[in-house]
């Protein structure tokens, strides 16, 4: 059984033995464990998931030791590296340190000796880490502008949060769209013991669900057809930190149960494969849908809504909060004011914001004020700078509408033209004016891969083949 608790070790000798004894020893220790015997397996297994820490032989076939330590601190200057050498190579040791590797072992060497570096070399790696977070701090200051107000509503948001964010308890963040549900989880893992560690998100709205399982849990090199590599998953990258589920209400049933056994046992296996890989993760999740009436209709479990829901911090839509605005909007103001350039908000436009509805709520002030920013060069923001209010109304579409919302006024507009007609074949009209564009867009993010296309849409190739051939759809086309 395998353990993430101290770090993925990636092991490079040509020597049978010695790597038989490494890797075992390791295992032993509680460390995941990689191990190979030539510098190409270096790089393939260096791409494929991230090490904490490399033992590299000095002299393999292929390529060398110094060749390989290059690569590495060039790919992945995060892992340490320890290069093993024999007694009469120890000069090039320091040659290898002096290019950026953390130590050398000298061999013959016993396994305490290489656990007992490797301890070392893993904390100094984790205080670089810590360094780089405080460095980071301000930068993290901007991404909480969703937490700027003096509404009553959001002084017990701060309240929850500074009471709940060191310990490790679950977090489920409720709320409409764009108040600022990610915002939260970002602000519970920053002031957390796991600041210094990963901060993993992952949208189950946004993600096909015959993709999900595998962004989650990670696959094994051919669990399916497309499985080039082995891929870690979002749990295991999450690793020591948190794991932020966005949308969990959209997550398909049978994946929930998945999800609720690797929360009980914190362990999971990857896609294809069968080795059980431990995990240690702050769970938070969020959700603007209604999970009781969900658990009512059978569509969300009863069981994992539990698991997930220790605390609950509801967040306010930002028409609960119209005193905020202003607030908000200088934030705004201030965070693009370098990329941008310095603005004011002339009176009656920030009576524009604050009488508007924000259907969006705060990411679509955040988007408006951006645009703003851009159009009014004259240095004052003015009503008419602001997409909003009754322009926007009228046409029917916010700064922040959502395709659904988007694709469900068109149509209206269709079905209303075509009143009157005694058979429009309305359903097959509408089905090929949306999957025209949809094949289309899914055909340009694959660079025309037709397997990844046809795994994308969740349909076979054969298929693929034949709608891109209904509409005319070049399937080579750049």
């Amino acid at each position: 059984m395998a353990t993430m608790a101290d770090g993925r070790i990636l092991i490079a000798d040509d020597e049978d033995g010695l790597r038989w004894v490494l890797e075992k020893g390791f295992r032993g220790a509680g460390y995941q464990v990689t191990a190979v015997k030539d510098g190409t397996a270096v790089l393939r297994e260096s791409e494929a998931q991230p090490f904490d820490l490399i033992l590299l032989d000095i002299r393999m076939p292929g390529l060398d030791g110094l060749t390989l330590l290059g690569q590495i601190r060039e790919k992945h200057p995060e892992a340490q590296v320890v290069i093993m050498t024999a007694h009469g190579t120890v000069e090039t040791a320091i040659q290898a340190m002096q290019r950026g590797a953390y130590d050398y072992l000298a061999k013959p060497f016993d396994l305490d000796e290489a656990l007992l570096l490797t301890e070392r070399a893993l904390t100094a790696r984790r205080l670089s880490q810590e360094v780089t977070s405080l460095k980071n701090g301000l930068k993290e200051v901007w991404e909480f502008g969703a937490l700027v107000g003096r509404h009553p509503t959001m002084q017990e948001v701060y309240k929850t949060i500074g009471r709940v964010a060191a310990s490790d308890v679950s977090v489920l963040l409720r709320g409409e769209s764009g108040t600022g549900k990610e915002v939260v989880a970002r602000a519970l893992h920053h002031y957390s013991r796991r600041a210094g560690r990963p901060f993993v998100g992952i949208s189950a709205a946004a993600i096909p669900a015959t993709l999900l399982e595998s962004e989650l849990f990670g696959h094994e090199k051919g669990a399916f057809t497309d499985a080039k590599e082995r891929r870690l998953g979002k749990l295991e990258l999450a690793h020591g930190g948190s794991v932020f589920f966005d949308e969990i209400g959209d997550m398909p049933p049978e994946l929930q149960v998945k999800l609720l056994r690797a929360l009980q046992e914190r362990a999971f296996e990857r896609v294809g494969g069968h080795e059980l890989i431990r995990m240690d993760v702050r769970v938070l999740a969020a959700t603007h849908r209604d999970l009781e009436a969900m658990m009512k209709g059978g569509k969300f479990r009863e069981d994992l809504f539990y698991r997930l829901n220790v605390v609950t911090l509801s967040l306010p839509a930002l028409r609960e909060r119209r005193g905020d605005i202003p607030l908000l909007a200088e934030h705004f103001l201030s965070k693009y004011a370098e990329s941008l350039g310095e603005r004011v908000i002339a009176p009656d436009a920030m009576d524009r914001l604050v009488g508007y509805e924000w259907p969006g709520n705060v990411r679509e002030l955040e988007n408006v004020i951006q645009r703003a920013m851009v159009m009014a060069s004259g240095g004052v923001v003015l009503p008419e700078h602001l997409p909003i209010g009754p322009v926007s109304a009228a046409a029917g579409v916010t700064a922040d509408a959502s395709l659904e919302e988007i694709i469900e006024r068109k149509m209206i507009e269709c079905v209303r033209g075509m009143r009157g007609q005694s058979s429009a074949n309305l359903h097959g009209l509408m089905v090929g004016l949306v999957e025209k564009p949809l094949l289309r867009a899914v055909m340009r993010e694959t660079k025309s891969n037709q397997v990844r296309a046809a795994q994308l849409l969740g349909i076979n190739r054969n298929t693929l083949r034949k709608k891109l051939k209904e509409h005319s759809i070049d399937p080579d086309a750049p």
